[in-house]
């Protein structure tokens, strides 16, 4: 890049910085970012729409004197609109789909300074926790490429992972953004419900679980992008009580002597790989050098049956997201428009009563006041963000056996199936086993973080999740920042290919 030379040196905010000092413009910026992507993106398929034409464009005008100035910014492939550019959600009948308008969170990141240069691969409609949809392919892990980044904003965690833009953004729905994060060695916050818009297309997505925000390498970065978007917008369900001061500033102050909680069981009964747990077992032994006190305990949260209610919901949605295909296709969805496990949950989405669902929705409110009551103790919970390191890409499609299966239920519209036989309580199960602890903070509404403080002998990432009380963003950030001071993982880069 002409006149300057360190891009991936910089987070964000120090690019930004660069900008207004007059040491680098926004278009330099912006052709660093795709000639990275041009050389890495054939690697490890993270950015699935490229909007150079439009990102120059942006770079090359007035740009505004904002936090991140002129800095190039990769947004998931689902809920973030561009106007005129592609969203497909990763499905392939969304494929030519293109909103005539910009999304709440898109004015917000535009007009902090951020200049959008494409999209990245996400599951379809962001159903998995790996990213591997048949439209684009699989997403690939920068730090081992024959693992996943996980998902289902796994190709914005690995673009920020290979040094593509110093941030991107995703979305959290069951630990969305802090399941690649930790896969990646990256920071991710899910910030809590309603304190990021979703208009002008969505109120409660996923009935409130879905909270979109950025995935970033430095602390403060993440700070700086929720003090750009964090609010509500016109027509939002409610309102969230705003920050008492910036979170940016929030992350440079001490935290003070915090009670944590640190529990490393599977909430659903199932197992928890060693380097997981030693993850977790180092973080508190730091914390404690910290000053912190950090005791071991645990919510009593009935585990499963809260894995149960987050499943209830999911079938819906996508019963739902089927259903509303025919807006654009002009005519009903077939299953030859989705993948055949898609499929297979809007089958059962129809397969279930609402009565079932408002039951299980109740089982939220019960977790949250549970939760509430557990935050009279402790500041914050302390998990493995994973109860597993990433799968190798492949390794949780369905075996031959469960594709035959899978074909006939969808064959015979058999939903009812799965259901009477209790396969879908076992599904759950299996589905959840390799991420069971992130989506108590989605259900609950509550801010929660995964830090990159441990990586295995086999040098992949592994990270720990902290969970705060409603609203209480503040706290994490803070506790952040001191982590961040203490065991820097900013330098930590995944390895160039040979």
């Amino acid at each position: 890049m002409s006149g300057f030379d360190g891009y991936d040196r910089y987070d964000a905010l120090g690019l930004a910085q660069l900008v207004r000092e007059g040491q680098v413009t926004p278009a330099e910026l912006c052709e660093e970012a795709i000639a990275r992507i041009e050389r890495g993106n054939p690697r490890i398929n993270a950015v699935v729409t490229p909007m150079y034409d439009q990102g120059r464009q942006a770079a090359s005008g007035p740009v505004p004197q904002a936090a991140f100035s002129g800095v190039p910014l990769l947004v998931k492939d689902l809920q973030y609109a561009c106007a005129g550019a592609p969203m497909s959600s990763g499905c392939k009948a969304l494929k030519d789909f293109r909103p005539d308008h910009d999304s709440e969170m898109i004015l917000r990141f535009k007009k902090a300074g951020l200049v959008i240069i494409g999209k990245t691969n996400t599951p379809e409609f962001g159903l998995m926790g790996v990213t591997e949809p048949d439209l684009f392919g699989p997403c690939r892990n920068p730090w081992n490429t024959g693992h996943t980044p996980g998902g289902s904003s796994g190709g914005s965690a690995a673009a920020v992972a290979a040094g593509m833009v110093p941030m991107a953004a995703g979305g959290d729905g069951g630990g969305s953004i802090r399941i690649p994060s930790a896969y990646c060695g990256l920071f991710g916050l899910k910030p809590s419900r309603g304190r990021n818009p979703s208009g002008p297309e969505y109120g409660l997505v996923w009935q409130g679980a879905v909270q979109n925000h950025v995935i970033t390498r430095s602390v403060r970065d993440s700070a700086a992008a929720l003090d750009a978007v964090q609010g509500a917008d016109t027509g939002a369900p409610y309102h969230i009580r705003p920050p008492e001061r910036p979170y940016l500033e929030e992350a440079a102050t001490a935290p003070g002597q915090l009670r944590i909680a640190l529990n490393t069981s599977s909430p659903i009964g199932m197992s928890v790989h060693e380097e997981c747990r030693r993850a977790v077992e180092e973080a508190a032994r730091l914390l404690e050098d910290l000053g912190h006190r950090v005791e071991e305990a645990r919510p009593e949260v009935d585990g499963l049956a809260l894995a149960n209610s987050y499943l209830a919901m999911y079938f819906g949605e996508v019963a739902q997201d089927i259903e509303e295909l025919a807006a654009v296709l002009g005519r009903k969805a077939r299953p030859g428009d989705v993948e055949p496990l898609t499929w297979m949950l809007g089958l059962l989405g129809r397969t279930y009563s609402s009565g079932h669902l408002v039951g299980n929705l109740r089982q939220w409110d019960k977790a949250s006041r549970i939760m509430g009551r557990f935050f009279q103790k402790f500041d914050l919970y302390l998990t493995p963000t994973t109860a597993h390191l990433p799968a190798r890409i492949g390794e949780l499609k369905p075996k031959p056996a469960e594709a035959v299966l899978l074909s006939a239920v969808n064959a015979l519209r058999a939903g009812w199936f799965l259901k009477a036989t209790g396969l879908v309580e076992q599904m759950a199960r299996q589905s959840l086993e390799r991420t069971p602890f992130t989506q108590l903070a989605n259900l609950c509404g509550l801010p929660a973080m995964s830090v990159p403080l441990h990586w295995t002998p086999d040098g992949l990432p592994c990270g720990v999740q902290f969970i705060g009380s409603f609203g209480d963003e503040a706290t994490l950030f803070r506790l952040a920042g001191q982590l961040e001071q203490a065991r820097p993982w900013f330098d930590r880069r995944a390895p160039e290919p040979a």
